[in-house]
């Protein structure tokens, strides 16, 4: 179907804008419904991660990372924590392209490392960024690692299994 769009193999450009914008959609929403506050770090719990990685285990590390970054900082910026939203543009599509670059879009075991790989990017990069660029130390940036490790638990609980439906039903688009 796409290819008679697209002779080259590629996804054709306006697919992956139009992509790109509804999984960001969709994530700032998921990021945005439930906010669990770390008073210590001024930041927040949220089940966002789930369509971080549904769009990067789905369409690949462009539309992972857009959607993990974007979406997740729009969130930021429409709730109390929009100091957060810089950080979150660079953690989150890390966390997207990195999942997104690993992950095949064939094999679920390739999922599951993508999601440990691009999870572990996300704990790492916000206790970094909370210990020593916010200057919360690092007791406090250890306080908001459990949360951060349950979103990526959540994600990969809720990504996986998602992905992995909806391939079923897709139609085979480059990545």
């Amino acid at each position: 179907m796409f290819k008679s769009i697209n002779q080259t193999g590629k996804r054709p450009i306006i697919l992956t804008i139009a992509l790109s914008a509804m999984m960001a959609a969709l994530v700032a929403v998921a990021t945005y419904m439930i906010q669990i506050p770390v008073p210590q770090t001024g930041g927040y719990i949220n089940v966002g991660d789930a369509i971080v990685f549904t769009s990067a285990l789905l369409f690949g590390p462009v539309i992972g990372g857009f959607a993990g970054g974007v979406g997740s900082a729009i969130s930021d910026l429409l709730s109390p924590y929009a100091y957060f939203a810089p950080i979150t543009l660079i953690v989150k599509g890390l966390e997207g392209t990195l999942a997104g670059l690993i992950s095949n879009g064939k094999n679920w075991r390739r999922d599951i490392i993508a999601v440990g790989i691009g999870g572990a990017v996300m704990i790492s990069g916000y206790f970094l960024a909370e210990a020593f660029v916010m200057g919360y130390g690092i007791e406090a940036a250890l306080v908001e690692t459990p949360g951060n490790l349950f979103q990526i638990i959540f994600g990969g609980l809720v990504g996986i299994p998602l992905s992995t439906a909806v391939r079923r039903f897709m139609p085979t688009l480059p990545r």
